[in-house]
């Protein structure tokens, strides 16, 4: 069974990750993910892309850092301008 998420070339979550461990100064993963606050694996997981980043922890990334999401979202390589929710999704069924 393939569990990768994403074969969007644009999508690289370990340039998120490196930066953040350059912002934060921090030395490995492991100082990384108790920066975060959220279990090593899913570090590990985030950067073999088995895991994609959260809206959850792309705004835990967010409070730890203060850096903008957008400026977050660009250091993955999501260069979309604006995100939209389906017109569909949320209207009462008629």
């Amino acid at each position: 069974m393939n569990t990768q998420v994403s074969s969007d070339t644009t999508y690289e979550p370990n340039g998120l990750l490196d930066s953040l461990k350059t912002i934060l100064g921090l030395k490995n993963d492991a100082e990384l993910s108790r920066a975060l606050e959220v279990a090593p694996p899913m570090i590990s997981k985030i950067r073999h892309r088995r895991l994609p980043i959260s809206g959850a922890l792309l705004i835990r990334i967010h409070e730890v850092s203060d850096l903008s999401v957008s400026d977050l979202q660009g250091m993955m390589g999501d260069r979309r301008a604006k995100y939209r929710f389906s017109s569909s999704k949320g209207k009462p069924k008629v």
